[in-house]
């Protein structure tokens, strides 16, 4: 058990580089034993969170607490916490043993070989533990620089990017291994990625991160379901939002008015104290059918009549559409392709329908296009 141990807080964590604010004012606490990811853009600030709580950079005002002790301007070695990074940063004229004993023998550690041979089982390198990191494949030098970090038994586990530099079918893998390797620990680990794929896939809590703050937090499925920000809807997969005017509030369901047509919203999915809404459904939530008054048109609560296919682009197990709507907004809808047959083509007319409780509606004083394709070259 490591020295220090407990919840990691971070109160009203504050970076600034001359006038730019990278973090402003986070208040965060992450339970002991999760695996949380901060996820989010480049420029959003999570990168320089994870770096001040490694104390590779001074926050300019705030505390960081693990199991209640203050570690805010400890240093780097004096703090409960390992990083493991996207280059790996192995030593390499030592082998995967020797890498990963490193911290163990500088401490003067007792019992170095059965700790190191424990981590080499678990991180399944046991069989190349004479191996330098030259003779390894990518994803099991991104292992090598894990089992180093665990090893040492920190309280936190920072990952920063640690599968950007493996290519897609190896970064799936591990993601896959890196949750099994966390569960079986049992250590904190603090995610920084912008993949959102790969925070979905291991984490028990995501931050959404955007501008210094965190826009939502939340397990994968509920940010994903019920986006409370168009940012969020946006950054966290794909959503369409359509402007939409709140017409009825019932207890448990509104009915909102599009361009044309109306739609129903779930109450609790509806924000408060406003008139003016977009509404939003995923692009998979909608199914395309025939138009309407043919034997195929689409059936459900809510549905859009009138569209018009103008693009069908076929990807094996879904065909992905846009569909322009009468009022000359292109919807996106994922359509599973389960027996082949069905598949629109560019010019077909067609009805759109989707569930109520797949809706969601969202301020519409809010930019409909916040993260969309955010990638700039700031501060992370």
């Amino acid at each position: 058990m490591p020295a220090t141990s407990g919840d990691l807080q971070l109160s009203s964590l504050t970076k600034r580089f001359g006038p730019f604010t990278a973090v402003d004012g986070l208040d965060l606490t992450i339970p002991q034993g999760s695996f949380f990811a901060l996820l989010g853009p480049s420029g959003c600030g999570k990168t320089t969170t994870l770096r001040m709580i490694a104390g590779l950079e001074q926050p300019t005002q705030g505390e960081i607490r693990i199991g209640g002790q203050d570690i805010t301007f400890d240093k780097p070695y004096r703090r409960p916490v390992n990083t493991v990074f996207q280059s790996y940063a192995l030593f390499p004229h030592l082998t995967v043993w020797e890498n990963v004993a490193f911290g163990l023998k500088r401490r003067r550690a007792e019992q170095v070989d059965k700790q190191v041979g424990e981590v080499l089982e678990l991180t399944e390198l046991a069989g190349l533990a004479k191996r330098k990191p030259a003779q390894l494949s990518g994803g099991q030098q991104q292992r090598v620089a894990l089992a180093r970090a665990i090893v040492n038994k920190p309280a936190v586990l920072l990952l920063d990017e640690p599968l950007g530099a493996l290519d897609l079918k190896l970064r799936r893998q591990m993601q896959v291994e890196l949750k099994r390797i966390q569960t079986e620990v049992g250590l904190t680990f603090v995610h920084v990625t912008h993949d959102q794929e790969e925070a979905m896939t291991m984490a028990d809590t995501i931050a959404v991160m955007n501008a210094g703050r965190i826009e939502q937090l939340g397990a994968p499925a509920e940010l994903y379901e019920h986006p409370a920000t168009t940012f969020a809807a946006n950054f966290l997969g794909q959503s369409n939002l359509i402007r939409a005017t709140v017409k009825d509030r019932q207890p448990d369901v509104a009915t909102v008015a599009l361009p044309t047509g109306t739609v129903r919203v779930p109450a609790d999915r509806l924000p408060a104290g406003v008139d003016e809404v977009w509404v939003g459904v995923r692009p998979e939530k909608i199914s395309v059918s025939g138009d309407a008054g043919s034997e195929q048109a689409a059936s459900g609560p809510n549905r859009i009549d009138g569209g018009v296919v103008t693009d069908a682009s076929f990807m094996g197990v879904s065909t992905q559409y846009l569909v322009r709507t009468p009022w000359q907004q292109e919807l996106t809808v994922f359509e599973q392709n389960r027996d082949g047959s069905g598949i629109h083509r560019v010019g077909d007319r067609v009805s759109l329908s989707f569930a109520t409780q797949h809706t969601f509606a969202l301020d519409a004083g809010q930019d409909a296009e916040a993260g969309i394709e955010l990638d700039s070259e700031v501060v992370g």
